[in-house]
């Protein structure tokens, strides 16, 4: 199992949903963050320290995925998520050691993305 954490650009998220939904990928969650990477930054000296200010609208999914699901939901956000430009983002893939579902005690794959791609009826 892994956690893919995908940060987008805000313009960019109903496409990503989109080819997530196309790649039978459920289950995410979505915050709004603030943040910079490579994007031109505006620089100022506050007390003798040079500080970069201008962070930057962004977009943070969350998705819990079974093994077999992670180049799939990859693959569908740098495909939706991209425009070419300084700023699209970045994606991480990181080991998940257990996960539970709450409602149902399903544990492990079992709780994620649903292996064969179908619906678990939540």
């Amino acid at each position: 199992m892994k956690l893919v954490i995908a940060i987008v650009r805000p313009e960019k998220l109903n496409d990503v949903l989109e080819a997530l939904y196309r790649a039978e990928v459920r289950g995410l969650t979505i915050s709004r963050v603030r943040g910079h990477g490579g994007e031109t930054e505006a620089v100022e000296t506050y007390r003798g320290t040079t500080v970069k200010v201008e962070l930057h609208d962004k977009v943070r999914l969350e998705i819990g995925v079974s093994d077999n699901f992670v180049e799939p939901t990859v693959r569908a956000i740098l495909s939706a998520g991209a425009t070419g430009e300084v700023g699209d983002g970045k994606i991480f893939v990181m080991p998940v050691d257990q996960v539970y579902r709450i409602r149902t005690g399903e544990k492990g794959s079992a709780a994620v993305t649903p292996v064969g791609g179908e619906e678990d009826g939540v």
